[in-house]
């Protein structure tokens, strides 16, 4: 049986059309959208396929490889993360041989300057800046997930590369499906020149949804062809909705504990465990299945529970195969490292056919579990979403055990568009005859709600584009700040704000006209009317704001006269259902400023009560005052009943003082002299008068609304190039450009590309890091590199004392005086260093043992092995950026210290 690379090498001698040399490398044929994208490459043009999740979008990109192999030159084949070029380098190979194939990410160089080379999307953008010599001869690059330019922290880097490839280079944009690929396809043809739109909506493989109630597995569609979204939701599950919460009110009514225990035995719907799942799946002949746990914890448990229910989804003949690949793939790892990793516990999961994956794992038990999958050797895995970003692992069934997940900031209802990623990963083309999308039943769930997730294929593609630093001296290094703004225009963030301003345009021309028709209504043949409408505006404004001041006024009034209040003062409550007298017991000085004051009270009827500001429309002063005696129980009637009795012999008969008002409208002079105006104004004899003022109040209104959408014009257009000033005017202000030209220190802070790139260039610029030793100076970039997922009011990390200390003391100050700077110039890109890593990176330069480090910073293996390459990119930037100095030597030495042991074997293979 040949090879890929035998196949091949034979295509290539073979005589005929290019296409149809290419489509012999393939055991199926193409699908009409794949042909028309090929053919529109072939004719030179640059092509967005837009597609789903396992639709195939990729032999577009591989037949551009396929084409600059045909032709002499060179293609860059891009992807998002590492993880995915390792798998695109590995298939190139595979299909081309490997002397013609290449990759570099940061991580890895091998072969980089073979004709068609893997790269993530950052490694190209940094090739363009620094004008590399293997650019030469590039005639294609493909963009693999090209969607991910609406990521708002690495997005920028793909309109970047789009910008700046030269015009000779064919652009291959593979995209999922989106509902305004047609818009994004304008812009490439904008920046890019000819480009086809090339749009599929149907999946290859059908699938089926269901919702998994108990042990039973539902379909979430009725078949009955009735177009209505919810008249098409089966309606046994509508059912079990409805009498399930018709059960829980009754669960959260009952009055006895028994009873209580009762109901929720009798709850007609519950949530399947992870075991019962498993069951399920492999019964219907559902396996393999990806089931996605938005949690890393959760994904390792399920793992777990699976185990201790005896679960075993392998032959024992795949059960060895299973122990034989993995021994093999992690045999270079240190044997003192294997139970710290949980080594013994993952190969049983393995040999079991269950295997979790997650950003926590190491990369190599990832790559392991990757493997034995697409292989059909695991037959479950528990993900978190980041497995649907962009690693090629299909599955028959796909499971969501919930449909809320955390996002960093708050639990969040799964979006359709992240329902459709998810699910998008069932049913493997060329295996499957269908896929299945399974959703589990939780407390609450809602079938119409699942249905319409279910039901919406697109979302829509937004540009997540922002000048930075970084970015900003590199342009204008390159192209000079006047055609750096020039180019920046060009991205897809200023078409789309520009696309919004052509409709707000459209609908101030709208206005302009109606006003132009509101103003010959109101046209009066004593006078100009819309001046005598414009006095009477002028009028009701100053008596609205008159109005709204003395509402002010007297609201602090009100504050300052509780504030005053003491126990013991016996008051008259102005308004509301206590209105009358009343002793104080507590002024509730309490409050935290912006609070309302709200007093605790003795009503004359005997009530207790807190009161608020609803109950004071006007101050309060106290009348007379009152001993509370210590002992007073509010809870006692009778002691409550003998205190209102004393209140009312003790009030004063007279009635509560009136406080001073604000100004009103009778004091006013200036609305005095508006008045008089509109009354000296001849229209205001008009006998039509009301009528016109009709008329004009229409054109004032109108007009107000008119200059508000004005504004937003104003603001949406150039907001880039106006962001970009903002930028460089920072850099002028640090000394980073002169002009048109970037100083040493500019060139310096070209070669950094982290986030934090501006206060890395300062403590470059100001020898924070000149003396620091290997260890320390890993402490101090692990504070750039590093984000913390535990909580702001987490307790404080620990730090490397000594040098260590003190320069990420100066780097903390840095950063705040960078802030600073931001917030004068209305910015704000960087974000505070986290120092929640450095005793951990301070430790593993030191040569610290992996079970040590890991104890003690807390983190997961796969962790701490993608936050200390983290590290090592930014390591290898300060050595590039340091010149011919010592800290090259020591951002040298961090590398060479920290990629050792696990981390150096994540290298090899990540």
């Amino acid at each position: 049986m040949t090879t890929p690379a035998e196949r091949y090498a034979q295509v290539a001698r073979d005589n005929g059309t290019r296409l149809r040399a290419f489509r012999q490398l393939y055991d199926f044929d193409l699908d009409p959208f794949q042909e028309a994208a090929c053919r529109a490459l072939d004719a030179g043009k640059g092509v967005l396929v837009a597609a789903p999740t396992g639709s195939g979008k990729t032999v577009v990109g591989e037949f551009a490889v396929h084409k600059a192999l045909d032709t002499g030159r060179k293609c860059f084949y891009t992807t998002p993360i590492k993880a995915l070029s390792n798998q695109k380098f590995n298939e190139l190979s595979e299909r081309y041989g490997q002397t013609n194939v290449g990759l570099l990410t940061g991580d890895n160089t091998i072969n980089g300057e073979a004709p068609v080379v893997v790269m993530t999307t950052e490694v190209l953008r940094n090739m363009l800046y620094a004008g590399s010599s293997t650019l030469t001869g590039l005639g294609y690059v493909v963009m693999d997930e090209v969607h991910y330019l609406a990521d708002p922290f690495r997005g920028a880097a793909w309109e970047e590369v789009i910008i700046h490839l030269p015009e000779s280079v064919q652009l291959v944009s593979l995209s999922a499906t989106v509902s305004n690929a047609e818009e994004f396809g304008e812009w490439l043809e904008t920046v890019r020149g000819d480009t086809e739109v090339i749009v599929e909506e149907r999946r290859p493989v059908p699938l089926f949804q269901h919702v998994m109630v108990g042990k039973r597995m539902y379909d979430l569609f009725a078949d009955t062809g009735n177009p209505d979204l919810e008249a098409r939701v089966n309606p046994e599950l509508t059912r079990i909705a409805r009498d399930d919460w018709r059960h829980g009110r009754g669960h959260e009514r009952g009055g006895r504990r028994g009873q209580r225990n009762h109901n929720r035995s009798q709850r007609v719907a519950f949530t399947p465990n992870r075991s019962q799942v498993a069951e399920k799946l492999e019964a219907e002949a559902l396996l393999p299945a990806i089931q996605f746990i938005f949690s890393r914890q959760g994904c390792e448990s399920a793992v777990m529970q699976c185990l201790y229910s005896g679960i075993r989804l392998t032959t024992p003949d795949e059960a060895a195969e299973i122990r034989a690949y993995a021994e093999e793939r992690t045999a270079e790892l240190p044997d003192e490292d294997l139970a710290i990793l949980g080594y013994h516990e993952w190969l049983e999961g393995l040999e079991r056919g269950l295997a979790s994956h997650h950003a926590g794992l190491l990369p190599t038990f990832k790559e392991v579990v990757e493997y034995l999958f697409a292989r059909g050797l695991v037959k479950i895995v528990f993900a978190t979403e980041t497995l649907a970003l962009g690693i090629n692992m299909p599955a028959r069934s796909v499971v969501l055990e919930k449909l809320v997940k955390w996002n960093g900031q708050a639990h969040a209802d799964v979006t359709p568009g992240e329902y459709t990623q998810l699910t998008g990963r069932a049913g493997r083309r060329g295996i499957d005859v269908e896929g299945h999308g399974v959703v589990l039943w939780q407390p609450g769930l809602e079938p119409a709600s699942v249905a319409g997730m279910a039901s919406t294929r697109t979302y829509p593609l937004r540009s997540s584009f922002r000048p930075s630093y970084n970015m900003a001296v590199n342009l204008v290094r390159q192209f000079g700040r006047d055609r750096a703004r020039e180019l920046l225009e060009s991205s897809f963030a200023q078409f789309q704000a520009d696309r919004a301003v052509v409709s707000l345009a459209r609908q101030v021309r709208r206005s302009e006209e109606a006003l132009e028709g509101y103003a010959e209504a109101a046209t009066c043949h004593l006078g100009d009317f819309m001046e005598y409408a414009n006095i009477r505006r002028a009028i009701k404004d100053r008596e609205t704001g008159l109005a709204r001041r003395q509402r002010t006024d007297r609201r602090a009034q009100v504050v300052e006269s509780l504030a005053k209040l003491r126990a013991g003062d016996v008051i008259h409550v102005p308004a509301g259902k206590r209105a009358g007298l009343a002793l104080v017991l507590d002024p509730g000085h309490g409050f935290r400023s912006g609070d309302e004051p709200r007093p605790t009270v003795l009503t004359a009827d005997r009530q207790v009560r807190k009161l608020s500001m609803v109950d004071f429309p006007t101050p309060v002063e106290s009348l007379t005052r009152m001993r509370v005696p210590r002992s007073f129980n509010p809870r006692n009637a009778q002691q409550r009943r003998d205190l209102a009795n004393s209140l009312r012999h003790k009030a004063p008969d007279s009635p509560p003082s009136r406080y001073r008002r604000g100004s009103n409208a009778a004091d006013d002079e200036t609305l005095q002299d508006l008045r008089a105006s509109m009354r000296a104004h001849p229209c205001h004899g008009c006998d039509e008068r009301e009528d016109h003022a009709r008329w004009a109040e229409r054109y004032l209104r109108l007009e107000r609304e008119t200059q508000a959408v004005q504004r937003r014009v104003e603001q949406r257009t150039n907001t880039i190039a106006r962001q970009f000033d903002r930028v460089c005017e920072v850099l002028d202000e640090l000394g980073y450009l002169d002009g048109d030209r970037t100083t040493p220190a500019g060139d310096r802070l070209a070669r950094i590309y982290t986030e934090l790139d501006l206060v890395a260039a300062e403590c470059l610029r100001q020898g924070t890091w000149d003396k620091l030793t290997v260890p320390e100076l890993a402490a101090n970039l692990s504070a750039l590199a590093y984000e913390s997922r535990t909580p702001d009011d987490a307790a404080p990390p620990r730090l490397p004392a000594g040098a260590a200390r003190e320069a990420l003391g100066s780097l903390v100050s840095t950063w705040g005086d960078l802030d600073q700077l931001e917030r004068d110039f209305h910015l704000d890109f960087l974000r505070e260093p986290d120092l929640g890593f450095a005793w951990a990176a301070f430790r593993w330069a030191s040569g610290a043992q992996l079970a040590d480090v890991l104890t003690e910073c807390g983190l997961a293996a796969g962790d701490f092995v993608r936050w200390v390459k983290q590290i090592l990119d930014l390591a290898d930037q300060v050595a590039d950026a340091a010149g011919d100095s010592d800290l090259r030597k020591t951002a040298r030495g961090v590398v060479e210290a920290m990629r050792r042991g696990v981390v150096a074997y994540a290298t090899l293979t990540a």
